[in-house]
Parts: C-alpha cells; sequence; structure tokens
C-alpha cells in the first residue's frame, strides 16, 4: 500500500473503508477523538484483494462515504483514507545499506520483493521508512497495485475529499499501541488477519493471513496466531507480555483460549479517549484505526 505523505499539516479527519462499513473520525485539538460517524456497506459492494477490482458497487461506497464524512468533516476535505489490509501487503526488510535518493532506494526495494507479491512490483504504490538496529537498516515496506490504490481515491475525490495520506487499516492501527512491553497486535477482518508484533519503538513482525470470509472462532484465531509468538521467543529469547485484538467482538472467548495455552492476557485495542458518535454506536475496538491515524 502507498502512505503519500502531505506537507501541509496532518489531517484531522480520517475514514476507514473498511469490508462492512465505512467509519470516518475527527479529531479535536487537543488530541483526543471527537466525534466519529459510520455507514453499513451493502453485502458485495467491496471485494478487497490484490489482483482484482475492489470497489465493485462505486455508488453504494460513494454513498457510505458522503455519509459518514458529512456528518464529522465540519467542511474539511483533506482527510486520511484507510484501505481495507487485504488490498495491501507489509513487509519487513533488513539491508546492509540503501542509497539516500529515494528513488534509487524504492528501486532497490521493489527488485528485493518483486518475486513475493502476486501483482507488478515494478508499477505498484510503494512506501517505505527506514530504520536502523544492530547495524542493519530496517525497512518497513507497504506495497499495493496501483490501479487499487486509485479505486479507493478515485471513491473520496468523487464525494469531494481529498485522500492526501493512504494507510491500510493494521499500519493505521498501530498507532495507538501502547508497547512499552513485547506486544502482539491482531486485527481480524472479514478476508484476513494481521499479527503484528512490537517492542517499544521496534515492529518485529508482520503478517497478514488470507482466509475465507466468515466468522472465525477464538480456538481458530488462537492456533493462528501462536507460530507467530513461538517465533518471537526462539528468535528472541523473550515472552510476548500483551496481546492486544481488534475487530473481534468476543475478545474474551480468545483470553480463555490463550490463557490456557500460554498464560497471556488478551484486551481490546480501542482509543481511550471520549468521543461522541452519531448514528449506529459502535464499540471503541472498532475505531481502533481511524483513532490510531488520528492520535498517533
Amino acid at each position: 500500500m502507498a502512505v503519500k505523505q502531505l506537507q501541509s499539516p496532518r489531517p484531522r479527519v480520517a475514514c476507514e473503508i473498511g469490508a462492512e462499513r465505512v467509519i470516518a473520525a475527527r479529531s479535536g485539538k487537543s488530541g483526543t477523538l471527537e466525534i466519529y460517524s459510520s455507514r453499513r456497506l451493502a453485502t458485495g459492494t467491496l471485494a478487497a484483494g490484490l489482483t482484482s477490482p475492489n470497489v465493485l458497487q462505486a455508488e453504494a461506497l460513494r454513498e457510505a462515504i458522503t455519509g459518514a464524512l458529512n456528518t464529522v468533516a465540519g467542511g474539511a476535505k483533506d482527510i486520511i483514507a484507510i484501505i481495507p489490509d487485504a488490498s495491501s501487503r507489509v513487509l519487513l526488510l533488513d539491508f546492509e545499506s540503501l542509497p539516500d535518493k529515494t528513488e534509487q532506494a524504492a528501486a532497490i526495494i521493489r527488485f528485493r520483493v518483486k518475486k513475493s507479491l502476486p501483482f507488478d512490483v515494478e508499477h505498484a504504490a510503494l512506501s517505505y521508512h527506514v530504520g536502523s538496529a544492530n547495524g542493519m537498516l530496517k525497512v518497513v515496506a507497504a506495497l499495493s497495485p496501483q490501479a487499487v490504490v486509485q479505486e479507493y481515491e478515485a471513491a473520496f475525490r468523487d464525494c469531494g475529499y481529498s485522500p492526501g495520506v493512504v494507510m491500510p487499516s493494521t499500519i493505521a492501527a498501530l498507532g495507538i499501541v501502547e508497547a512499552d512491553r513485547p506486544t502482539m497486535m491482531v486485527k481480524v477482518d472479514p478476508n484476513s488477519t494481521s499479527v503484528v508484533i512490537v517492542d517499544r519503538d521496534d515492529l518485529i513482525l508482520l503478517r497478514t493471513l488470507d482466509r475465507s470470509r466468515g466468522e472465525i472462532t477464538a480456538q481458530q484465531l488462537a492456533s493462528q496466531i501462536h507460530p507467530s509468538m513461538v517465533f518471537y521467543e526462539d528468535t528472541y529469547s523473550a515472552r510476548i507480555e500483551q496481546i492486544l485484538v481488534t475487530g473481534l467482538s468476543n475478545v474474551e472467548s480468545l483470553n480463555n483460549a490463550l490463557q490456557s495455552e500460554v498464560g497471556v492476557n488478551v484486551s481490546n485495542l480501542g482509543s481511550d479517549s471520549q468521543s461522541e458518535g452519531m448514528g449506529e454506536p459502535l464499540p471503541k475496538y472498532m475505531l481502533a484505526s481511524v483513532g490510531g491515524a488520528l492520535l498517533s
């Protein structure tokens, strides 16, 4: 996926397009989530993915975007657009060195990942962040087919908004993860499960697992995330100390399933700031991505 950065101040409005609903929110001047609104999407509006069109019913999507944003935008036109995780891939890469020039570094990153992604990487939207650890450059690279990004951008522009920043849902949600200890974040969507491990400022692992549409049980989810916990323990000789989940309504069942296996507490991820909901009230875990995008 591409994360496009504005030169102007960061927008105070974010809008997430998900498989089942559009959620829009605005941040207050005091750094809180001030107000939010959502609109349901009819079944068949979206088919999030990497290799085919994502927007199947453009008019239905535009109506949902307009309804959600008109309630919260307050005249603002610049927004942060959040797209489904299934429409992008985020990869963690190690390099000994990279050129200082952005175009040259991007070309090397594209070459590195071109055989591991099911789309034309040379013409994909790409954003990356470079950090360092243990003498190596640590690169977080987000990629998405250019045509897919353009579908989502066009939906916002057709409604009169400018999506100056575009990011995947999981990357947005990381903005409110407090990881002062080894932390796993699990984001459950209708078509995918994303597993992230963070320790302080270090993003250690990020995996997006595609799956068939439908409800996932706590035991199935526990089985999906357990290999990542084992990887972290074996590689870093440390244990995951907390698990934060978003997108799962019955987090208690997952907590019980994991407690019996690994003894780690599970809790919902969501913004603790007070916000007013317009229309259908949403549980705070549904606001994780818009909250993370606005409050990080």
